[in-house]
């Protein structure tokens, strides 16, 4: 036998289960439109987390490739490029002037410190020119020739090399921010 329960509660039971319905129901939408949110918002900010390409040593040449009498020798950098989401492998990512020194080596960066325009060696004058502006000219030992009349706000910029294995160049290869007197590593 069943309790009939008196009629000023019946409604309250109801609404009660009404209320645990809707409850669940609206828990489990928000829980269907959350997680692919979530999803789509970690992959719009994933190349945001990915480290860049800066400070990655990459043997560029060998001892025997460079002039033994100090001929500077431009030597593109290859390497796996990423740019938000596409993938470029085997990519030139930027130049680096080499010159050989003994039995060692020294790497500049190929691009000029004022505004990044690609430096050129000139033979003639033995020394590194910007064709942007053609007065920031450069010593082999990448000093500014003119100084601080110079329109570059600081020498070219040296990278750290390694010779391996007695004959391999390798250099830790970055790239700086230009206009600037200090030298900072982009990436």
């Amino acid at each position: 036998m069943q309790k009939k329960l008196p009629a000023c509660c019946s409604g309250e039971v109801t609404d009660r289960r009404g209320f645990l319905h809707k409850s669940l129901a609206v828990a489990s939408a928000g829980l269907a439109v959350l997680v692919p949110t979530a999803v789509g918002v970690a992959t719009f900010l994933n190349p945001l987390r990915q480290k860049g390409q800066a400070g990655q040593w990459k043997r560029l040449a060998t001892l025997d490739t460079l002039p033994s009498d100090g001929t500077p020798q431009r030597v593109p950098v290859i390497a796996d490029r990423t740019d938000a989401w596409t993938r470029f492998p085997a990519e030139p990512v930027g130049a680096v002037f080499l010159r050989r020194i003994g039995d060692g080596a020294v790497a500049f960066q190929a691009m000029c410190p004022h505004q990044g325009c690609p430096l050129s060696y000139d033979s003639e004058a033995k020394c590194f020119a910007c064709p942007c502006h053609l007065q920031p000219r450069f010593h082999l030992s990448g000093k500014r020739i003119d100084g601080e009349k110079s329109f570059s706000p600081r020498d070219m910029d040296s990278l750290k090399v390694e010779i391996r294995n007695r004959n391999e160049v390798w250099v830790d290869f970055r790239t700086f921010r230009g206009g600037i007197s200090e030298k900072v590593a982009l990436g």
